[in-house]
């Protein structure tokens, strides 16, 4: 076998691996997950993963590190504007977080749980999601310029913006909102927020 054929051979394992654990952390969540679950979910032998992950929490930094990789690809999409005075740029911003999340909502979840009972982790977490807090702060810089009245400093609201966003979508995407069972309809969520976000930053409603 040639080392391209073992690396691509490794990069499946690798990929098999992560999508194991996202099975076996939406049946058992995260904290219950054990290595064994996630190899015997695999198929694989168990000694298997320590050649591609440290540990439980290795594999969960190297599936938000793919989940950052998935959010930086839609700063390129057609649509999108650093622009926060514009209603319409803070829809896509909220669209394309509420689509991203329920696309990743165990990992989302995973990495909560991990957060609440691993101190190292949760800096870790925050230091590679810092940027895109950032980001949002940047685009709220923009808005006030623009002439909105900020009702606080950019990177505060862009921090509130962030934990507002993970949290309801978890609710409402769950269906444990105060209607239990009821997954609200992405349209009316998306508005909802939207509508919620830019009264809040100085915006008018429509």
């Amino acid at each position: 076998m040639t080392v391209g054929m073992r690396q691509q051979q490794a990069a499946q394992t690798g990929a098999e691996l992560k999508a194991a654990a996202i099975r076996v952390f939406a049946r058992l969540g995260y904290l219950n997950a054990k290595i064994t679950d996630i190899t015997a979910e695999a198929g694989r032998a168990a000694g298997s993963f320590y050649k591609h992950f440290a540990n439980k929490e290795a594999l969960l930094e190297s599936l938000l590190a793919d989940m950052l990789r998935q959010a930086d690809a839609s700063v390129s999409d057609e649509g999108h504007s650093d622009d926060f005075s514009d209603r319409a740029a803070i829809r896509f911003h909220i669209a394309t977080f509420w689509h991203f999340y329920r696309r990743n909502r165990v990992v989302m979840q995973a990495l909560r749980q991990a957060a609440i009972v691993d101190p190292v982790f949760e800096q870790r977490s925050r230091e590679l999601t810092d940027p895109d807090v950032h980001h949002i702060a940047g685009h709220l810089v923009r808005a006030r310029d623009a002439g909105l009245r900020l009702p606080g400093d950019p990177l505060v609201l862009a921090s509130l913006f962030s934990a507002m966003l993970s949290a309801f979508a978890d609710v409402w995407q769950s269906g444990t909102g105060p209607e239990l069972g009821r997954d609200l309809g992405d349209d009316e969520a998306i508005e909802t927020l939207t509508s919620f976000v830019y009264a809040g930053i100085g915006g008018s409603t429509p």
